[in-house]
């Protein structure tokens, strides 16, 4: 369990404990692999808690695009942006020039260039009007439409931090988990998280496994891409992974 209260330490903002490394002592590299893999899973009670706050707006007359905005706000704000962060970063690295130190300076930079601006733009607005497409449709279909979409993101971290992929820099979330989870960790959340997608839209229950096979091809070339980029994966890298599968995945449930 330790794992998993690492997860939402790590992933929301619940003022969770997460053992030794509160106190400012080394995280055990297992606990840390475990937190991976539970990440799915609390991707799903943040996707289904965003899907409750856009309902209740709905109930409120806010118009479903606004409402979709305020929904990613808020998602935004229960993980601390992390994701949107780390994002941004890769954004910004993949766009620069020059070999990987270029590109992993620039994602230390701190600041926001061009790339990483359009990205969280199209990304933002994606979501939001995603969800604003769904809106109108039963509550159990956005519930598990949204927590379909979170969770799938978050099973991309295992992919990305499977065995063979090395970490691009010493220190930091990528060094920790970097080459910690077999391949098919990340393949049986994909699968299981299409059974849930199957209630994500009635009367098209193929439509939520697509979503998930869309996002789990997006989530592979994301890590193909950075992996040869930028030498090995980052904590950025899965940041990224978690926005853009969440991202595919909202597209193809909304689409009518």
């Amino acid at each position: 369990m330790r794992g998993l209260a690492l997860a939402v330490s790590w992933l929301t903002v619940l003022p969770v404990r997460a053992g030794p490394a509160d106190a400012g002592t080394p995280l055990d590299p297992r606990v840390a692999a475990a937190a991976i893999r539970w990440a799915p899973l609390v991707g799903a009670l943040l996707g289904a808690t965003s899907g409750a706050v856009f309902l209740g707006l709905a109930a409120l007359g806010v118009p479903p695009l606004v409402g979709g905005l305020l929904t990613v706000g808020f998602a935004a704000l229960a993980t601390r942006g992390m994701h949107l962060d780390g994002l941004a970063d890769t954004a910004d690295g993949l766009g620069c020039y020059g070999p990987p130190e270029r590109a992993l300076a620039v994602m230390r930079d701190g600041g926001a260039g061009p790339f990483a601006v359009v990205t969280l733009l199209v990304t933002v607005g994606a979501q939001a009007a995603a969800l604003a497409a769904l809106a109108g449709g039963p509550a159990v279909g956005v519930l598990a439409a949204t927590a379909t979409a979170a969770a799938v993101g978050r099973a991309g971290f295992a992919w990305c931090a499977r065995r063979g992929v090395t970490a691009a820099r010493p220190g930091g979330l990528g060094s920790t988990v970097a080459g910690s989870q077999p391949w098919w960790v990340a393949a049986l959340w994909w699968a299981a998280l299409a059974g849930l997608g199957v209630l994500a839209v009635p009367g098209r229950p193929w439509q939520g496994p697509i979503a998930v096979l869309l996002a789990a091809l997006v989530v592979v070339a994301l890590s193909a891409h950075t992996r040869r980029r930028f030498g090995g994966m980052t904590g950025d890298v899965l940041g990224a992974a978690a926005e853009l599968g969440t991202t595919a995945t909202l597209i193809v449930l909304s689409a009518h």
